[in-house]
């Protein structure tokens, strides 16, 4: 049984042995290398990548999608020529990794899922902007692969988040208009302040946040000098209060599911320092004290305990409502065309979808990102994104038990990574903020992120960091 889960996680693939035969590898990659060795300007490939990737990170709450769309052009092109130009032979730390390898199967999934579409079209004009995520994943993926790039990328989004939330406070405290009615009219909260910051939309704004919550609490730890650690907790308290005052129900559970799998990791990365008591006590009493918080706010704080108990209202809250609506139309359109869907993105979606909805709800997604996986590229599509969540919080979990072994410090990003992706699973189940590229891009950043760690592990490796208290070693 074990060997059958090792083998589904992908966990002893032959990278290296497939490169080595692959001729797509041995005719592409490599193929400008002698140029390579000449150029002034490919000698400083990474920089020139970090670069780019830092105009993306910085500049999207705050410019439009086409100006994202022309940077993610100009990061793919130059993936592409670092690509061309590399060494050809696999190197110790391979570029293609088994979560490079789902997500290869997912686009194409979405490519014969754009073929069969019967609108090809628009299908295929958001089959070019998937694919634009996904190379930007492996620019990530290549670029993280280095301390000192993974710490810049980190730390200037985390900067430009705590722009984005002085803002979104600077608008609880003095007003902002409502661009959008995000709040039942009936509400008691139909006047409530809901802050949106630059993003526009208190929605988007609090998917936008969930990553800020979980890196700026892990760079609590991960930053060494003290003032460096001040304001990391200034960072985390900063982000979090404007989390919250987004008053996103979605945003709120992203919120909790992060931070809750962040303080079980970080409990889990020290368990082998604590005293036995502690060991066994710590996660419980932790767990303990934040429902016993969370209880204490629904219970005197007026307006989150309306906002909680409107997720348990159904129909009876307007917003609960269109959901339900829009999910009985997708249900449809999933039935209709179950195996490969009706192609990828939001083009193809609001064609079809006006065949199926009901009226007056008009929507521009499935307010679901499994639904949305489901109903662009089929179950086919579905069971390949699931595959790619398990083999990726499989592998993150590998590698942070060999870096917590090694008590090596980077192994705090790695767990900021998993919590950041749980979070927004957790907000994407009931909203599809995470197609927006402001949410997307920081998406696949975490999954580079986790995937720029990989390390293959022989069989005895697997056994020691599969131990539930393995001694730490001294680097």
């Amino acid at each position: 049984m074990n060997l059958v889960w090792q083998r589904f996680n992908l966990s002893y693939l032959p990278i290296k042995e497939y490169l080595a035969t692959s001729y797509l590898h041995r005719y592409s990659v490599g193929l400008l290398h002698s140029w390579r060795q000449s150029s002034v300007l490919i000698k400083w490939g990474d920089a020139i990548a970090v670069a780019l990737l830092s105009l993306v990170y910085a500049l999207a709450p705050f410019v439009s999608s086409s100006l994202v769309g022309v940077l993610l052009v100009a990061c793919v092109g130059f993936w592409l020529l670092l690509t061309l130009s590399d060494e050809s032979a696999p190197a110790n730390t391979p570029l293609f990794t088994p979560i490079h390898l789902l997500v290869l199967l997912y686009w194409g999934i979405a490519v014969i899922a754009t073929a069969l579409s019967p609108v090809k079209q628009a299908a295929l004009r958001d089959l070019i902007v998937l694919t634009l995520y996904l190379l930007l994943f492996a620019l990530c993926a290549r670029v993280l692969r280095s301390p000192r790039w993974r710490s810049w990328i980190i730390t200037l989004y985390l900067h430009v988040s705590l722009i984005i939330s002085i803002y979104g406070l600077r608008q609880w405290f003095f007003g902002a208009t409502a661009l959008a009615t995000w709040v039942d009219p009936q509400s008691p909260l139909a006047k409530t302040t809901r802050v949106y910051s630059y993003l526009g939309n208190p929605n988007l704004l609090a998917g936008y946040l969930v990553p800020a919550v979980a890196l700026s609490l892990v760079a609590i730890f991960a930053w060494q000098s003290w003032i460096k650690k001040a304001l990391a907790l200034t960072m985390f308290i900063v982000n979090t209060a404007c989390l919250v005052l987004t008053f996103s129900r979605g945003g709120w559970i992203g919120l909790v599911v992060a931070v809750l799998t962040a303080i079980a990791l970080l409990i889990y990365w020290w368990s082998v320092q604590m005293p036995p008591f502690w060991r066994t006590w710590s996660l419980p009493i932790m767990l303990a004290s934040m429902i016993g918080f969370l209880l204490l706010a629904v219970i005197f704080v007026e307006p989150v305990r309306l906002r909680i108990f409107s997720i348990f209202a159904d129909r009876q809250d307007s917003s609960n409502n269109f959901r339900r609506n829009v999910w009985d139309a997708v249900f449809e359109m999933i039935r209709d065309r179950p195996i490969i869907g009706i192609g990828p993105g939001h083009n193809a979606f609001n064609k079809i979808y006006p065949l199926y909805q009901r009226p007056r709800y008009t929507a521009l997604s499935a307010y679901s990102i499994f639904l949305e996986v489901a109903v662009e590229t089929g179950l086919v599509g579905l069971a390949c994104f699931l595959w790619l969540i398990i083999v990726t919080f499989n592998h993150a979990w590998a590698q942070m038990q060999r870096l917590r072994q090694s008590r090596n410090a980077e192994g705090f990003w790695l767990i900021g990574a998993i919590a950041t992706v749980s979070g927004m699973l957790a907000h994407g189940t009931v909203d599809t903020i995470w197609f927006r590229p402001e949410v997307n891009s920081l998406w696949w950043l975490m999954m580079a992120l986790i995937a720029s760690y990989w390390k293959p592990l022989n069989q005895g490796q697997t056994q020691q960091v599969n131990s539930p208290y393995p001694e730490p070693t001294v680097n």
